[in-house]
């Protein structure tokens, strides 16, 4: 089964996979970049435009490549897969930072958050696809594991709990687009977009001075018409400069069994999944990183506590972020800081504005 892309571009692009084409819009010899990649389980796609696009969108994609090769679970050779098998490990400054970052957002969301859940996800068979209904008996001997807690960072030196086992799959993909970000501007990009499997994020504007118009997809429409893959219909448009819009959803990855829908976003807390009343979560923000891990963590808290984390968090500084929430019976609930911004593809449904 394969991964949805939960948010896609509302702007046509041309997807290549070799080579650039000429931008004509802008200063001579200035050029547009598109290409794609697989890489971290996903298809990414990378979109620059620059008199360098083509080193950016390259260079780009090298460190996509790098980072893969460093978190991932699926790979022995990364340094997740030696952590996890040696319970110790000196591990890189990303990885260090990564773990700093999950860490604050595991606290300040009371462990909705936690990278500790591997165990479970594998329990239920999600990393493999070899999915399995457990028992209490099998939950009740696994969920202890979950606990980031129990996680030590001293220096560079990372030490997990008796029988622990991490993922970083929750955040390293936000990470991943800040570096793309950071990299374009190296290469003098001012306006550029990547999309990591549906995390998109932002440089500037578009060539032409107007904002990227990223569509949010519909997660009911999604959910009735793919049963674990396939393509929904777009729920609203939403502007963005600068920013990461990244959307978790139940409907992205699934199984069936006996009737039962069982999705692959599981609540630490309980080994089960999710059932906290949401569709759908959409984060936006300049941090690509903090919208990457709030988007799971906050469908996991439920729309309540979501606004209430929103109202508590959404305007820290540096870290600021406004919500779209969509819930099981299709109402949309979005923070009054994309008021004006929200472009709804079907004028029939309203959008409900959370105020602080």
């Amino acid at each position: 089964m394969k991964r949805i892309m939960s948010v896609i571009l509302g702007v046509l692009i041309l997807m290549i996979t070799a080579g650039c084409i000429l931008q004509y819009r802008k200063g001579e010899g200035e050029t547009s970049c598109t290409k794609e990649l697989f890489a971290m389980d996903t298809v990414m796609s990378f979109t620059a435009y620059g008199s360098k696009a083509e080193e950016a969108v390259d260079a780009a994609m090298k460190e996509i490549e790098r980072l893969d090769a460093l978190l991932s679970t699926g790979k022995e050779s990364s340094e997740i897969s030696q952590l996890n098998a040696a319970g110790s490990f000196l591990v890189s400054e990303d990885t260090k930072m990564l773990l700093k970052a999950a860490e604050t957002v595991y606290g300040s969301t009371d462990g909705s958050f936690d990278v500790t859940i591997y165990p479970l996800m594998q329990l239920w068979g999600f990393p493999t696809g070899d999915y399995h209904v457990p028992t209490e008996a099998e939950l009740s001997e696994v969920l202890p594991l979950v606990n980031a807690s129990r996680i030590r960072l001293e220096g560079s030196r990372v030490t997990l709990g008796e029988g622990q086992r991490i993922d970083l799959g929750g955040i390293a993909k936000g990470y991943a687009s800040e570096r793309v970000m950071e990299i374009y501007r190296e290469y003098g990009v001012t306006s550029g977009m990547v999309s990591l499997g549906g995390n998109i994020q932002t440089l500037g504007a578009k060539p032409d001075g107007t904002a990227w118009k990223i569509g949010i997809r519909d997660p009911e429409t999604e959910k009735e018409g793919n049963s674990g893959s396939g393509a929904g219909g777009i729920l609203l448009a939403l502007p963005v400069e600068n920013q990461a819009v990244i959307t978790s959803g139940g409907y992205e990855r699934y199984f069936e069994e006996n009737g039962e829908t069982y999705i692959h976003i599981l609540d630490p807390r309980t080994g089960y999944p999710a059932d906290s009343g949401l569709l759908s979560v959409t984060v936006v923000s300049e941090n690509g990183m903090l919208a990457d891990a709030l988007s799971t963590s906050l469908y996991i808290m439920g729309a309540e506590k979501a606004a209430e984390y929103w109202r508590a968090h959404g305007s820290d500084s540096g870290n600021a972020f406004e919500l779209i929430l969509v819930d099981t019976f299709g109402k949309v609930y979005a923070t009054e800081g994309l008021r004006d911004k929200i472009e709804m593809q079907d004028t029939e449904r309203q959008v409900k504005i959370l105020e602080r």
